[in-house]
């Protein structure tokens, strides 16, 4: 990735988590943001997202379920410094629902006018989808290629 798209991703980073601070909701560490299918949600992330992600994340076994986050271990996120803006968004905290989704849309505009800056294209999928299509897997070498649109049509 870019130095320069990565910092600015970065700083969309900072800013959802000054936001989050600022809105102080309350985490029951009850990990229920990791397991996505067991609560009914699903993790999506851009493709900014996901080469920051693997850029540092434990290695993982593929494939990767759609049902819960293969970074939770023992109720911890194994790859907290560069998870995603679901990670950094979501809360369980129903006084926070409304600032969450005030948030996330500002975050993905955010993006999205990044990769419009930068020419990239838009690839926004689960993270599923996203982590069974790269190529670091236990074992693997990060690659830091672009996956094709084709590949994230498994949504």
């Amino acid at each position: 990735m870019d130095p320069e798209l990565r910092t600015r991703v970065l700083e969309v980073y900072a800013e959802v988590d000054a936001a989050v601070a600022a809105a102080k909701p309350r985490c029951d560490a009850s990990g229920r943001c990791c397991r996505f299918t067991e609560y009914g949600h699903t993790l999506f992330l851009s493709q900014f997202e996901a080469d920051i992600l693997l850029e540092t994340a434990p290695a993982y076994s593929k494939p990767v379920s759609r049902d819960f986050c293969p970074f939770q271990v023992q109720g911890l996120c194994t790859a907290r410094e560069s998870r995603p803006l679901g990670c950094r968004i979501y809360f369980c905290d129903p006084t926070f629902q409304e600032p969450q989704h005030a948030i996330t849309e500002a975050a993905v505009a955010k993006l999205k006018a990044i990769a419009d800056e930068y020419d990239t294209g838009w690839n926004y999928a689960p993270l599923h989808t996203m982590l069974n299509a790269a190529e670091r897997a236990v074992g693997a070498p990060v690659s830091n290629a672009r996956m094709p649109l084709s590949v994230l049509t498994d949504v």
